[in-house]
């Protein structure tokens, strides 16, 4: 029983890092993006293969002139290295949303696919050892959302977005 609540914990402790992988990206934390990896680690996207530092300042390069972005996280398998209680793999499914400018029109770039991991557990710290995207389809099309140009609700941001304002998660007082 306890190594089944040791696997659940680490799946838990695996999960984080892909979530906090999303939030890097979409809110430009270059510094939350970069901490999900090992500092010996293999990025390899086909088009980029190198150290996570190298692909962190990529990363946030190539979305920094984007409207928007929003990383969503779908199936989530990991699975657990037999022979290495400290090694998992990961097949993470994606679908990303950058909202851009082409050729003066707003575009929505929409691009679904998976990563394929190797976490490593490193002195009770897991963190990515690999990772590779796969890209299953994508689609691009001018924006249609004219609900938010006139609307008054919250909207996503990068470094300010509200999510670093936890004081503002609470009822005004009066």
């Amino acid at each position: 029983m306890e190594k089944k609540l040791e696997k659940v914990i680490s799946k838990s402790e695996i999960y984080d890092l892909v979530c906090k992988y999303m939030r890097g990206l979409d809110r430009l934390d270059k510094n939350v993006f970069r901490s999900v990896f090992h500092d010996d680690a293999y990025c390899d996207y086909g088009f980029i293969k190198t150290d996570p530092d190298t692909f962190a300042t990529f990363c946030m390069d190539a979305l920094k002139d984007h409207i928007a972005n929003h990383h969503m996280i779908g199936n989530s398998l990991i699975e657990f290295d037999d022979d290495d209680e400290n090694t998992a793999y990961g097949e993470i499914y994606f679908n990303a949303y950058h909202k851009t400018i082409e050729n003066g029109v707003k575009t929505d770039v929409i691009i679904a696919g998976r990563y394929l991991d190797r976490y490593e557990r490193r002195d009770g710290v897991w963190k990515v050892a690999y990772r590779s995207e796969v890209n299953d389809w994508s689609r691009t099309e001018p924006t249609n959302d004219p609900y938010f140009d006139d609307s008054d609700c919250h909207r996503g941001k990068r470094q300010d977005d509200d999510v670093y304002y936890r004081e503002k998660m609470y009822k005004p007082q009066t």
